[in-house]
């Protein structure tokens, strides 16, 4: 049974404009919701105690709600480191042979072919990472035939950009071609967080970007059953992989 004074007591804190828990919390009880809902259901709340009640399950709300995306980004955190533990060992597996199919196909998906020389442009600054430290790893590199043009929105600071991009690909500014400003973006406002524009490293090696392509072609026969469409993918002079 229920004392009469653990009712009024109740009684007087929801008249303060406590909630259900606040109630629970300051008497030590464990009164139900319904039990609590029936005492107040035809109790007049005067207009302050409304509003001090209404702010306070808001607040609760809003504590929920954080707590609730907290244990979400927990989970989703876990989640993600299991789906990397569970592909770390293959790190071990990447020789230089795989390094040089690796590159291939990134300079097949992201790069410029049929030129005199090799020309991969990304505004994500590990992808440029990435390509150059595979190209290192793969060729003997002449660091004097890079040549860098960023291009950038208009309200970028050209001298910025290059200083952003020298530091990650570490080609020397004399070897940056003037930077090229998207005249369309004129009077918007560029609205992606850290976007620095776009690099475009080119590498004034032919051998290199013919190898590659044909590097690439060849994986593609030999891993691609069938005829494959040439308005897919261009015919090159190399055979499949023995």
């Amino acid at each position: 049974m229920i004392s009469k004074a653990i009712k009024a007591l109740a009684t007087t804190k929801r008249l303060e404009g406590k909630t259900y828990s606040d109630i629970n919390r300051e008497l030590g009880t464990n009164l139900s919701k319904s039990t609590l809902s029936s005492w107040f259901s035809r109790m007049p709340l005067s207009m302050a105690s409304q509003k001090k009640l209404e702010i306070n399950i808001a607040k609760k709300l809003e504590v929920a709600q954080y707590k609730g995306k907290q244990v979400l980004k927990k989970k989703r955190e876990k989640y993600l480191q299991t789906l990397k533990n569970k592909n770390l060992y293959l790190l071990k597996s990447i020789s230089t042979p795989v390094q040089k199919i690796i590159l291939s196909t990134l300079y097949l998906a992201e790069g410029t072919k049929g030129r005199s020389c090799l020309t991969l442009g990304s505004s994500n600054p590990k992808i440029i990472s990435l390509y150059l430290s595979l190209l290192k790893n793969c060729f003997e590199i002449d660091k004097s035939k890079f040549r860098i043009r960023i291009q950038g929105r208009a309200d970028q600071n050209p001298i910025l950009l290059e200083g952003f991009w020298q530091k990650v690909t570490g080609v020397p500014t004399k070897q940056f071609y003037p930077t090229y400003t998207d005249q369309r973006t004129r009077g918007k406002k560029t609205l992606k967080k850290n976007y620095r524009g776009v690099c475009v490293v080119h590498y004034f090696d032919t051998s290199i970007e013919l190898e590659l392509e044909l590097l690439a072609d060849s994986m593609i026969n030999y891993l691609v059953p069938g005829p494959i469409s040439t308005a897919c993918v261009p015919s090159l002079p190399f055979g499949p992989i023995a």
